[in-house]
């Protein structure tokens, strides 16, 4: 799989604001010995996407918008493996990276235009696109929407 589309291909400068997001363990590309550390900006220089869907932990419809994690991957230079999300408060899921690539999954940054706090579970929650494919509203992928996501660490 090709990994040229993303603006971090070939190296990951080091975040200027706060760090929102860990990635560790097997990554290619690093930029914080052996990690690689996020902030909101080096998240939204990836490719981004707005899926609007319904959810189990929303009333209605919701727009909810942030990087591809199929962005995120590249970027880190994964393209295969298990992920385990990692929240806030150290709740964990494992999914295979290749949810990412098989899905339009993002790392929602924003819901309905305003930006995701703690107390929204932000800072990153983890959209599967439920609406556009109805079949992945199911127990299992429900558990890797994760919310409050820190850190993403990666095996192979």
């Amino acid at each position: 799989m090709a990994m040229l589309s993303s603006p971090f291909a070939l190296a990951l400068e080091a975040p200027q604001g706060p760090v929102v997001l860990r990635v560790t363990g097997d990554i290619t590309h690093t930029n914080a010995g052996g990690e690689a550390h996020f902030d909101r900006a080096m998240l939204a220089a990836l490719t981004q996407r707005e899926t609007t869907t319904t959810t189990p932990w929303h009333d209605g419809e919701v727009s909810f918008s942030g990087p591809l994690g199929s962005s995120l991957m590249e970027a880190v230079g994964v393209d295969s493996g298990t992920m385990r999300l990692v929240a806030l408060n150290d709740y964990a899921a494992n999914a295979p990276v290749q949810d990412y690539f098989d899905y339009p999954v993002i790392l929602a940054m924003e819901a309905d235009g305003k930006r995701l706090r703690v107390r929204d579970n932000g800072p990153i929650f983890v959209i599967y696109p439920f609406s556009e494919q109805p079949d992945l509203l199911n127990e299992e992928i429900m558990t890797r929407s994760v919310w409050q996501v820190k850190r993403i660490e990666i095996e192979r």
